[in-house]
């Protein structure tokens, strides 16, 4: 079967993947409006290119917390990786070294952290986290990672409760008896019951524990979830080094913007002081080239990845990201740019439709 965009690796998912599986990746809550727009929104935005360039030579490298990477795409966390491919995580983490490209590990791996370091020593990471009510074993497994090299955390700060999914109402979901949390191994005596204070993060958490996840760890610290200018302003205030615009995929709460829709917004609010970044949403290169247009350093894609996955484990991974890398490349030189830093605001025209 010929891939030549991300569609045809989600139609191969669909096909494919065990429904439960299936069902599991693309959930959103309640109506799924907010999943689906995060893909429609960027059909409302349009390009104003620019002629007579001289873009024969072109170069997508950009940086991240300092780091190159060779271009503005990463891999957001996403877990039960196992369930789309038996090496599971493994598999991701060697697609994106391959790739030189950063790679957001979830605390819902089903490879530990020591195998994806051991699977792909020489890839750039950062841990994903939740402060749990036991803050201990937050502090366990920040201290864990941060001694295998990962190069930031990533506190989720938009679960303090699970979303409405209606397929894992209908479903039952549970982690199938085969696979484990592994980030959990050794910290309780059940390896596959994980008890319930670690299912998400701790609800009364405030902007006090970002200070608190500071003290443990000489990390950059990157929010993921912010959706408001006021949240924005106070990312920036409490000292952390980057801000992800995501809604969850739209696996939160149904109704919240597009994340390309709160972008703007935040960056303005931002005023460069610290890098945005944002997924939600991104299924081609173009959209790529908009959503840095309007100002993100970096986007990330989850879905996609898991798609790859589902068809051919790390090679299927790296097909998406050769595929968004292209189309990337391309969308940027017929817009008449050469390099990541003329892209620009003046690019991009919202439509009245």
């Amino acid at each position: 079967m010929a891939m030549v965009c991300l569609n045809d690796f989600e139609k191969y998912a669909k096909e494919h993947l065990s429904k439960t599986a299936w069902d599991y990746y693309s959930a959103g809550a309640d109506e799924c409006c907010t999943r689906d727009d995060n893909v429609l929104a960027y059909k409302r935005i349009r390009l104003r290119p620019r002629v007579l360039r001289d873009v024969s030579e072109s170069d997508t490298r950009t940086t991240v917390q300092g780091t190159e990477i060779s271009f503005p795409v990463g891999i957001s966390p996403t877990g039960l990786h196992c369930l789309a491919w038996h090496e599971g995580e493994t598999a991701t983490a060697r697609a994106a070294e391959a790739f030189n490209t950063c790679y957001i590990t979830s605390t819902y791996s089903t490879s530990s952290v020591e195998e994806i370091v051991a699977a792909a020593p020489n890839g750039y990471r950062w841990f994903q986290i939740y402060v749990f009510q036991d803050r201990k074993f937050s502090e366990q497994i920040v201290r864990r990672v941060e001694a295998l090299g990962y190069k930031a955390i990533v506190l989720t700060a938009d679960v303090p409760y699970f979303g409405n999914r209606r397929n894992f109402i209908l479903n039952q979901f549970k982690l199938p008896p085969h696979l484990q949390l592994k980030i959990f191994n050794g910290l309780h005596q059940q390896e596959n019951a994980v008890p319930e204070k670690y299912h998400t993060s701790d609800p009364s958490i405030t902007w006090k524990d970002v200070h608190w996840l500071q003290s443990i760890t000489s990390l950059p610290i990157i929010i993921k979830g912010i959706l408001t200018k006021e949240d924005a302003e106070l990312a920036v205030e409490h000292g952390v080094q980057g801000i992800i615009v995501s809604n969850h995929g739209g696996r939160q709460l149904d109704g919240t913007l597009a994340t390309i829709d709160a972008l703007s917004e935040i960056v303005g609010a931002v005023k460069g002081r610290i890098e945005v970044y944002l997924d939600g949403g991104i299924r081609t290169g173009s959209d790529i080239l908009k959503a840095l247009a309007l100002g993100a350093k970096c986007v990330f894609i989850g879905r996609p990845v898991l798609w790859g996955l589902a068809y051919k484990g790390e090679e299927g991974v790296r097909e998406v990201l050769q595929i968004l890398k292209n189309e990337f490349r391309l969308a940027m030189t017929l817009s008449g740019c050469r390099n990541v830093a003329e892209i620009n605001r003046n690019l991009i025209q919202f439509s009245k439709l």
